[in-house]
């Protein structure tokens, strides 16, 4: 009796070396097109499991194949998130990462996965988000988004070009070097443990916003508040800083200054900061304990 052929098994130990080498890359692409750690975890997994399926003999440029699988898995995970999303309590804000010192170092990393980018991105849609993202961030070029995202070349150039104009529009105005980003950092966070309304009140803009984030699991402000006297009130008020009980700590979030609010050895809050101009601009402070895991240890990123 003749054994039927089998196709030959894919080489897992060489899939699983090449996954590695760009896993942190898979990650980047993953959380900035999601928002989200926790589902980009999820769509490395699912990656993961369709590469070790690929027969790697005919997989020419292996980095740029990966990338494709993760685009289509968060496009996947993005729709269903969105739905999520409806039913969110209260305002949603990205996942806050730990991030290593070198993230800051690198300028356009650091401005890709930093809080105010995100939400930039949040409002464009699936395919916008995953174009712009690709291509302005990863510098992939348009062929391959096009295979990533289901679309031909010439439809993916003009949903990028839509794409750039929408975050160009939204984009911080003069985005603060990470000195100046901690001399900022540094007068908030004194006003702030102070409650000096009028120290607060000069290192904030005119326009900036505060959005809290509880995800209906901790306490967090309804409705993002605008303008430097109600926000300088509010946090003047002590809204993130109760010393009987917290401590506010510097840390580096998203590629970027930030505050952490602990209560004993536990987070209660991560504070990630918009500086614009030499000024705070834009305030988020992510309170539903679903989202801070990532904060208490390092997450490597890569372009």
């Amino acid at each position: 009796m003749t054994a039927t052929p089998h196709p030959p098994a894919p080489d897992v130990d060489a899939a699983t070396e090449v996954f590695v080498a760009h896993r942190n890359l898979l990650f980047t692409v993953a959380y900035e097109m999601l928002g989200s750690a926790t589902d980009a975890e999820d769509v490395l997994q699912e990656t993961w499991l369709k590469w070790t399926g690929v027969e790697l003999a005919r997989v020419r440029d292996r980095r740029a194949y990966l990338v494709r699988i993760t685009t289509r898995q968060a496009l996947t995970r993005m729709r269903s998130l969105g739905r999520r999303k409806e039913t969110y309590v209260g305002a949603w804000l990205p996942e806050p990462l730990a991030t290593a010192a070198d993230v800051a170092d690198d300028v356009e990393l650091a401005e890709s996965v930093s809080m105010a980018m995100l939400l930039v991105l949040e409002t464009l849609s699936p395919t916008e988000r995953a174009v712009f993202v690709l291509r302005d961030v990863f510098a992939v070029e348009y062929e391959e988004i096009a295979a990533a995202v289901g679309k031909n070349a010439a439809a993916v150039r003009q949903i990028a070009h839509r794409a750039r104009g929408h975050v160009a529009a939204r984009r911080p105005r003069g985005p603060a070097s990470p000195n100046e980003a901690r001399r900022a950092l540094d007068a908030f966070r004194r006003a702030v443990d102070t409650g000096d309304l009028q120290g607060l009140l000069d290192i904030l803009a005119p326009d900036v916003v505060l959005i809290g984030d509880g995800g209906g699991l901790a306490q967090a402000v309804p409705n993002p508040i605008v303008g430097s006297d109600r926000v300088g009130r509010v946090l003047a008020a002590g809204a993130w800083h109760v010393p009987e009980i917290g401590t506010l700590a510097p840390a580096s979030v998203n590629g970027h200054p930030a505050l952490v609010l602990w209560r004993g050895d536990e987070v209660d809050t991560v504070v990630a900061v918009r500086i614009d101009d030499g000024l705070v601009s834009g305030l988020y402070g992510v309170r539903n304990p679903e989202k801070l895991s990532r904060v208490t240890r390092e997450t490597v990123l890569s372009l």
